[in-house]
């Protein structure tokens, strides 16, 4: 005769990143967005970094974050971001299209400006403390332009690819003080800038959205699809989580197989 046994009580399992602090930068919307949310709900409190002051207050307030409003091309604003986090996820980018010599100089120095000197500024006073307490994750958030380059953006290839070249050096430098430094490189994500570049090009070249998406943004694809937010916050996740203590100055792929080629 069987006789029915009590389940012991299993307590739940803690928040992988309980008690640590994240600075994500470009929070407010997109990548940096999913990025925040999935850090919060892994247990962190996260710095909202965005220049959209008013989305920026509005995530962290669901989210239990702090808002900052900052212009990260000013370097003033961005000295003035808090140092304390174990956690930095250099996100904040921006993009503009033109052959070399008719790209604007003012254009390209603010693209490096954003993408290159504010992570090398917020690292700089971030990474002691994280030495101090032999423990942290950078992660920055490059692109399939930080391994291969496209015609009409110079100064976004060549910030990525700055940005990649900076990543490696923090993983060296970093690594006997438990810090690890890594790159997350999709390739086109279903962002509102993305939406907006589709749709633009669907209008330009007469042509349906699907087709922009398969024949032109996704040529070099082996997958015709675009990325979604939430599984590059999940590649980050996972960078700043249990077993992954090994993995620095490395270029993690999100490509659709576009480098496979």
């Amino acid at each position: 005769m069987q006789t029915s046994r009590t389940p012991q009580y299993e307590p739940p399992a803690p928040s992988p990143l309980a008690g640590r602090t994240a600075l994500v930068t470009g929070a407010a919307s997109g990548i940096g967005l999913a990025c925040a949310q999935a850090l919060a709900a892994a247990g962190a409190h996260v710095h909202v970094v965005d220049k959209e002051g008013e989305a920026a207050r509005s995530l962290a307030e669901r989210i239990g974050g702090t808002a900052w409003v900052a212009d990260l091309s000013v370097a003033e604003a961005v000295d003035a971001l808090p140092a304390d986090a174990d956690i930095v996820v250099n996100n904040a980018g921006l993009q503009h299209v033109a052959p070399v010599h008719e790209f604007p100089p003012d254009r390209f120095t603010l693209i490096h400006r954003v993408m290159v000197e504010a992570p090398f500024r917020i690292l700089r006073r971030t990474l002691p403390g994280m030495y101090e307490r032999g423990w942290g994750r950078v992660v920055n958030i490059s692109s399939v332009h930080g391994l291969r380059a496209s015609p009409y953006k110079s100064a976004y290839v060549s910030a990525k690819h700055a940005l990649e070249g900076l990543s490696k050096v923090v993983a060296l430098e970093a690594a006997p003080h438990g810090v690890t430094s890594n790159c997350v490189n999709p390739g086109y994500v279903r962002t509102p800038l993305v939406e907006n570049q589709i749709a633009d090009q669907a209008r330009s070249h007469g042509i349906s959205e699907q087709e922009v998406v398969g024949k032109v943004l996704l040529e070099r694809s082996a997958l015709k699809s675009l990325i979604e937010p939430d599984d590059v916050a999940g590649a980050v996740l996972w960078l700043c989580g249990p077993g992954t203590s090994h993995i620095t100055g490395s270029s993690l792929a999100m490509d659709g197989g576009w480098t496979a080629n």
